[in-house]
This record gives C-alpha cells, sequence and structure tokens, in this order.
C-alpha cells in the first residue's frame, strides 16, 4: 500500500455517514410492502399467539405415576392341568400392578419334574453326539437343560443320539402351541390410573375423578367414552391393529400411549389424557423371535420330602403404559408487558433487595429481624384477588405455595392482621 493510500485510509477515520431514504410512489411496490407487513403481523396473532399460544410459559417436565388393575376370570379344562379357574392372581404378572405388565393367555406345562438323568432334547446341536466321547462329563449343555453326564444315548438304528443329562427331568418339549389357552381372556378389562403433575406450575390432576364408584364398574373407554379409564383386552389389541387370537398363541407387546396436552389457564377438569395403541414387537409370524414369553415353575415335596416342581411356558401380551405431555399456562410477559397495569405488576415483580449488617450480631448476618406484612395479588380463574401475608425478611418474596399466578410486595393495610407468635421479636 502506497503513502496516498495509507493518507486516505487516516482520513477516512474521521469520515461520518448516515442513512438515505427514498420515498418511492409507486403503487404496486406500496401494496406489496403493506401485505408483507399485514402477513408478517397476520402471522404472529394468528399462528404464534392464537394457535400456538405463544404468549404461554410451556413445562415438558412431566411427573407421572401409573397403577394398572386387571380384571376377569377364565375356565379351562386341559390334560396338563385338568378343570381349573383362572383369576387376576393367576394370569397378571406382577400382581403390583405396575406400568408394565402381563397377561398369560397360553401355556406349555411341564409337569412333575425331578433332578435326574434323562436325554437331552433333539434339535440342540450341543447336546447331539455319535459317541460317549462328545459328552463331557460335567459341561453344561449350550442353550440346553442341563449337565453332560459323558453317556451319549443313540436311538434306536441310529448312528447319532443325544447326551444324557442331568437336569430337571423330563425335560421341556420344544413343540409350540397349536392354540390359546386363554381364549376368554379378550373379555378382561383393564383399569389404568394415572396421576400427573407439572412441577413448574405446581398442577395435578389424574385420569378421572370420579366420585360415583358404579360408574367406574359399568364405563368402558370407546368411540363413546373417550375418558374412562377402563379398557377391554380385546378392543386394545384391535386398536393396536392386530387380532387377540393371533397374539394369545404366542404373545406380543403392547404399547398404551397416554398424552396429556394441557392448557391450565383452563379449570383443571378441562385437562384431560389422550390414548393412543401401537404394537411394539416384531408381527412377522415367520420369525423365530416373533411373540412373548417366559418359564417358571411351582415347587413341590411329596410324602418322602423330594422335591419336585410343574414348569410353565407362559405365553401372552405384554402392555406397556407410557406416559408425556406438557402442561401451558399464562405467561407473565403479559402481566409485565402488555396490559395497561404493566408497570404496577413490573414494580410488584421486580424488588430491589439489600442485604444490612446489624452491630452485634457478627459479619454474616443480615437484617432479618421483624417480621413484615406483604401483600400478595393473585391471578386465578375469578380475575386478580388481594392476599396478605407476613415475611421475615428485608423485602417480599412470594411463598412457595401460592403458587405462579403470585406477585408480592409491601402492603399498605396492615389493620386486620396481627404477626404470628413464632414472628414476634
Amino acid at each position: 500500500m502506497g503513502q496516498a493510500g495509507c493518507k486516505g485510509l487516516c482520513l477516512s477515520l474521521f469520515d461520518y455517514k448516515t442513512e438515505k431514504y427514498v420515498i418511492a410512489k409507486n403503487k404496486k411496490v406500496g401494496l406489496l410492502y403493506r401485505l408483507l407487513q399485514a402477513s408478517i403481523l397476520a402471522y404472529l396473532v394468528v399462528w404464534v399467539f392464537l394457535v400456538k399460544k405463544g404468549y404461554q410459559d410451556i413445562d415438558t417436565s412431566l411427573q407421572s405415576a401409573v397403577i394398572t388393575k386387571v380384571k376377569g376370570v377364565a375356565f379351562t379344562n386341559t390334560s396338563d392341568l385338568g378343570e381349573r379357574i383362572w383369576d387376576v392372581a393367576n394370569y397378571v404378572i406382577p400382581a403390583q400392578g405396575e406400568n408394565v405388565f402381563f397377561v398369560v393367555t397360553n401355556l406349555i406345562v411341564t409337569a412333575n419334574q425331578r433332578q435326574n438323568v434323562c436325554a437331552e432334547n433333539e434339535g440342540i446341536p450341543d447336546g447331539m453326539c455319535s459317541k460317549d466321547s462328545d459328552c463331557h462329563p460335567g459341561e453344561a449343555v449350550a442353550a440346553g437343560n442341563g449337565v453332560k453326564t459323558g453317556r451319549c444315548l443313540l436311538k434306536e438304528n441310529s448312528a447319532r443320539g443325544t447326551c444324557e443329562i442331568f437336569a430337571w427331568c423330563p425335560v421341556e418339549t420344544s413343540s409350540r402351541p397349536v392354540e390359546p389357552v386363554l381364549k376368554e381372556a379378550e373379555d378382561f378389562t383393564i383399569f389404568i390410573k394415572n396421576h400427573i403433575r407439572f412441577p413448574k406450575f405446581n398442577f395435578s390432576n389424574n385420569v378421572m375423578d370420579v366420585k360415583d364408584r358404579s360408574l367406574l364398574k359399568s364405563c368402558h373407554f370407546g368411540p363413546k367414552n373417550h375418558y374412562c379409564p377402563i379398557f377391554r383386552l380385546g378392543s386394545v389389541i384391535r386398536w393396536a391393529g392386530s387380532d387377540f387370537q393371533d397374539i394369545a398363541l404366542e404373545g406380543g407387546v403392547i404399547g398404551i400411549n397416554i398424552e396429556w396436552n394441557c392448557d391450565l389457564d383452563k379449570v383443571a377438569s378441562e385437562c384431560h389424557p389422550h390414548y393412543s395403541f401401537s404394537r411394539l414387537d416384531n408381527k412377522l409370524s415367520n420369525s423365530a423371535s416373533s411373540g412373548y414369553n417366559f418359564r417358571f415353575a411351582r415347587y413341590y415335596r411329596d410324602a418322602a420330602g423330594v422335591e419336585f416342581r410343574t414348569l410353565m411356558k407362559a405365553y401372552g401380551i405384554r402392555f406397556d403404559v407410557m406416559v408425556n405431555g406438557k402442561g401451558a399456562f399464562f405467561c407473565d410477559l403479559v402481566l409485565i408487558y402488555l396490559i395497561k397495569k404493566r408497570e404496577f405488576y413490573r414494580d410488584r415483580k421486580y424488588e430491589e433487595v439489600r442485604s444490612v449488617l446489624l452491630s452485634g450480631r457478627g459479619p454474616s448476618a443480615a437484617l432479618w429481624s421483624a417480621p413484615r406484612l406483604c401483600l400478595g395479588l393473585v391471578s386465578g380463574e375469578q380475575g386478580i384477588s388481594k392476599q396478605h401475608f407476613w415475611h421475615l425478611g428485608d423485602g417480599c418474596a412470594a411463598p412457595r405455595a401460592q403458587g405462579p399466578g403470585f406477585l408480592a410486595g409491601p402492603s399498605t393495610d396492615p389493620s386486620h392482621l396481627h404477626p404470628p407468635p413464632s414472628f414476634r421479636p
């Protein structure tokens, strides 16, 4: 850069620049400009404020507790179990009624199992053998039922067999169920009790505040009753897009989603849940991992004191109740900036508090000597009301119990209140 360039750069530091406005007397340009302004204003008013309610404060930290109860009775008569009545204590696991629960719809029963030696099931690769050396003593059968004894049990007229194992014998059959045992489970009912809380606004609610107990014995959730918390089990499966008899055969996983989108500016009774249902597991019937099952056993002792058990492979429907949502409440922004008395509310919301040290009380002691009578403004359904309270300190902080609509300030009307005894110096 030459000398002239440096000189021009230095002189430009002392320049003053100002904007120039040109007014175009053009109707088309002016109309387009006003239409653009009107569109932006319409977007703010209609979409941001009316549709999305941008004037509200949002709380998405929903706290939830779910309690479930299943009711229904079924009768079965099978070769494994004989005549049997099934009630809630038999087919619901766990019995506590949590947000995840399982309803038994089918069983494979292996009765009278005792600890003994027997042949491993065919079809388990690690249990197949052709000679005794293929079965190492003390080695557990991978994905099998017991521990190898060292003997290979060959089938008649066959060069292949299975290892002898020490296990609960006879071992469980590997056959798949043909039809569900508890066909009547389709008419069982599920009662879902859901308590929710939005901590930011200290707002609590539940699915249905019912004072008449007889109503819960007669109502069912459906197209004509969206708020009854009692669901027919077969209907839930159908709403999830599945057939009950198909899912009852080998089991499955159903999701029940409860959505709470509450406008807390309205009365609490207007805060309702919305339900949706979906199947969460693999629905392909030809998949090796389709369905849902697990095993459990019932243990007994015979007259000689020898332990034996009945092994049950339970197929059924697992229900996962999932809760989410958000609560929206009138924002302080409107009180502080948009209404006529905004200065009054702003003065009450923001208060300058100074800490004053007292002589004779130590360097860290602040001025908390005498109670102060304060005036609180509570915004609620009936408008804004005044409320007095006593506060110990240099300022009128709003009591936590008053909620988000509480604005505190010094009171000028102490004639009808007296400080509580615990606050008197």
